[in-house]
């Protein structure tokens, strides 16, 4: 307490409740080709609608990326996803050439002042589905002879606040529309996407709750569709503020201003398709700007998932990547015959060796609904969803595979669907091999990690328990920066740890552990470093990989002591 110059009473309050917080061990993170949505800036989905509510739908160039998505979120409800760019990206505008706006960042930062010259609109996002968008809007001047007038409630005229605060100046409002005109977005032509009634021409408008008013601000900010591009030509005072506006009247139209949006593209390149991809699992290499736990990568190619492996889940360490082996032509491996083997552990062959990596054995048949067909879609969606489900019902350090908690869901058939002697080729190389067993289900039937040293790392739970003891520790251990180095805060933070670990050793996570952070390792050369040492020894359980049953059989008049029963 500070030195007081004269008596009085001083109240101190100190908080020794601190504790090893819980941190998120089932955030997806996913890097793929979509038809919609905004590109290179990852968005939380929680649930299929979600993901066709913010990506669309699937088609045949980018099922994979979708029922990857989707099938991991039909075992959890959280999964940062990207969708990755392309050259051919555009988005669909009003007139003149299409533009590329790959998400808001870029909007805001190249287009929120009416830089390009594409008319009044472009679609949100680049993809053909935009061209499925038509925009209308009218003013008090052209209501009574617009289409769309009865989707709405009453003719726009004068807004309150243009009343308010310039009597004299009328007619600021308008109403805006956005159809499906194609049917792309919805699946029936025509249908009305948005509305965004009384609306105003004024900067500065705002509603009687003090929400912004200005329709270029609505439509950006709440908008799914459409961006603002420009006002319509002759209209100079719109977007000026009331008090600046000239004349008694704002600009009115002398028609409706209807505008199909079109030039709309999404294709990407299968040659720069690994490229690409990899652009968008980079953007997760930032572990303090997202907390994940699965990386789940989908169609990859060799070099794509080394590339996951060595600049993602090897530099954030906190996180595991799953992989599926496919074809050199980047389709799923079909077959159960030694040709399909040999490419599975060809694909695993060219991959390095790490704990924070698990591979499977390829791809599942499963049913597009969108589509109305059949897909093979690679399964590491799945697995990644086993493990967050697990985090779910059990614990994270518990293991995914096996008929208690390794069923996979939505199959059709497997691409490959091993046997015995196959599944101990595939085990050997590091390879879970995911099996279809009559009347049992899919299961994983494995848990192995990619790293090719007998240690205990090589086991999922194993390293999933040490991410989640790393992660949660170290974040407590924050709170000891610029304290001193004394008896005193090495005993809290021991006091801080052990409770923790004695809970994750009841939920049976741990055998059993040691704590040491004392003079023996905080040494005077340590301390003067201005560093603080904390050894945390842990003898982690072990899954059940092989079971061996003895049965033997005894005359009558044996006793089972006599036999070491």
């Amino acid at each position: 307490m500070a030195f007081a110059l004269s008596p009085g009473v001083s109240v101190v309050e100190k908080d020794f409740s601190a504790i090893v917080p819980a941190v998120s061990t089932s955030a997806g993170a996913f890097a793929g080709n979509f038809a919609w949505g905004p590109v290179l800036e990852p968005t939380t989905i929680t649930s299929e609608n979600n993901l066709v509510e913010r990506f669309g739908r699937p088609n045949d160039s980018n099922f994979e990326s979708f029922f990857t998505a989707s099938n991991f979120l039909s075992y959890a409800n959280n999964l940062l996803t990207v969708r990755i760019d392309g050259d051919e990206y555009k988005n669909a505008v009003s007139s003149g050439t299409a533009i590329k706006i790959k998400n808001s960042e870029e909007y805001i930062t190249q287009y929120s002042n009416g830089q390009a010259t594409v008319g009044e609109f472009a679609a949100k996002y680049p993809g053909t589905l935009g061209n499925s968008l038509l925009v209308s809007m009218a003013d008090s001047a052209t209501y009574d002879s617009w289409t769309y007038k009865d989707n709405f409630n009453g003719k726009p005229s004068t807004s309150v606040y243009a009343n308010a605060m310039k009597g004299n100046l009328v007619n600021d409002e308008l109403h805006v529309i956005v159809i499906d005109q194609l049917g792309l977005f919805t699946g029936t032509p025509g249908a009305t996407l948005e509305k965004f009634a009384f609306v105003s021409k004024a900067s500065d408008s705002k509603l009687s709750d003090g929400t912004n008013n200005y329709y270029k601000d609505v439509i950006n900010s709440d908008s799914k569709y459409i961006w603002w591009m420009d006002h319509p030509d002759g209209m100079v005072d719109w977007g000026t503020t009331v008090v600046n506006a000239t004349g008694g009247s704002y600009d009115t139209l002398s028609s409706a201003i209807t505008r199909q949006l079109s030039g709309g593209t999404d294709d990407v390149n299968s040659s720069d398709y690994a490229s690409r991809q990899m652009e968008g699992f980079n953007l997760f290499v930032n572990s303090d700007l997202y907390d994940i736990s699965l990386v789940i990568a989908g169609k990859a190619s060799t070099v794509t998932a080394t590339s996951i492996i060595n600049n993602l889940v090897e530099v954030r360490k906190d996180c595991v990547a799953f992989i599926s082996p496919q074809d050199t032509t980047g389709t799923a491996i079909v077959g159960s015959d030694s040709t399909a083997i040999s490419k599975l552990t060809a694909y695993r062959d060219a991959l390095p060796s790490t704990s924070y990596a698990v591979i499977d054995s390829g791809f599942k048949y499963q049913y597009d609904r969108f589509n109305d067909k059949y897909r093979y879609v690679p399964l590491n969606g799945d697995i990644a969803g086993l493990c967050a489900r697990t985090d779910y019902t059990d614990d994270p350090w518990f293991s995914p595979g096996g008929f208690t908690r390794g069923q996979v869901k939505n199959v059709i058939k497997l691409a490959v669907n091993p046997n015995k002697t196959q599944r101990d080729q595939l085990y050997v190389k590091g390879i879970n091999p995911v099996v279809s067993f009559p009347g049992q289900g899919t299961v994983l039937y494995g848990d192995k990690t990619m790293l090719a040293k007998p240690s205990a790392f090589d086991r999922i739970n194993v390293r999933r328990l040490f991410i989640v003891l790393e992660k949660a520790i170290a974040t407590a251990a924050k709170f000891q920066l610029f304290e001193f180095n004394d008896p005193f805060t090495r005993a809290q933070f021991k006091n801080l740890v052990e409770p923790f670990l004695r809970d994750v050793q009841g939920r049976r996570g741990i055998i059993d552990f040691r704590v040491v952070s004392d003079e023996t390792n905080n040494t005077g050369e340590v301390i003067d470093n201005n560093q603080f040492v904390a050894d945390i020894y842990i003898k982690p359980a072990r899954s059940i990989n092989f079971i061996q049953l003895s049965f033997v059989a005894a005359r009558s008049s044996v006793s089972f002591n006599e036999i070491g029963a």
